[in-house]
């Protein structure tokens, strides 16, 4: 019965199910050139307006006064949901092959990169066939969530999978690879807590 429910799911649903899907079905395809059209937009356009309206659109949620300041990358643009008060910067990668969720006064620096995608540790199980006999890069998902008040420094890289707290700094260069806590300052590769900060009130 498990297994006849998998079959019935659709390949964007396996894909937030953090399941092996096939990037090639008309839905991902249809949504993957949606959100290049937007972005060709964002990253183009001198109009402030139609700027803004295109983040509105790609972005599956928008906050009040969100800032994208520079080009901006995304894979679906409709897998990311931000909150109020949002600053990303220039060259940022979020890798939306699931979903990504920015609480609300989060500053992100320039060249973050968030990628939701990975790969078998075996490499034997990487790629797959078809049934038609082609070949397939296998990917699994899974999310990232960063909570409220966080401050991601520059050239950051965050993994899938992992949720950031609220009231949290990631510093310069880290790789974040695991659950950073409320109130933590961390840094490094990987990342590790370099202090604690004082609770928001």
């Amino acid at each position: 019965m498990k297994e006849r429910i998998v079959n019935m799911m659709t390949e964007h649903e396996k894909l937030l199910a953090g399941q092996d899907y096939d990037y090639r079905d008309p839905e991902l395809e249809g949504m993957i050139k949606r959100g290049n059209e937007l972005l060709q937009v964002i990253n183009t356009s001198a109009d402030l307006n139609k700027r803004s309206a295109a983040i509105k659109d790609l972005f599956g949620k928008s906050g009040e006064r969100l800032t994208i300041n520079g080009k901006f990358s995304a894979v679906y643009g409709s897998h990311i949901q931000v909150g109020d008060d949002v600053f990303i910067n220039g060259n940022c990668t979020f890798q939306d092959s699931n979903l990504i969720t920015l609480g609300n006064r989060v500053i992100i620096a320039p060249d973050t990169k968030l990628y939701c995608g990975e790969h078998s540790l075996d490499a034997t199980k990487r790629f797959g066939t078809r049934p038609d006999g082609s070949r397939y890069l296998i990917t699994y998902t899974e999310p990232i969530s960063i909570g409220d008040d966080v401050w991601i420094g520059g050239n950051v890289t965050i993994i899938a999978g992992v949720h950031i707290g609220n009231n949290v700094i990631v510093g310069a260069g880290a790789v974040v690879t695991k659950d950073v806590p409320d109130n933590t300052v961390v840094g490094g590769v990987p990342a590790k807590k370099i202090k604690s900060l004082a609770p928001l009130n």
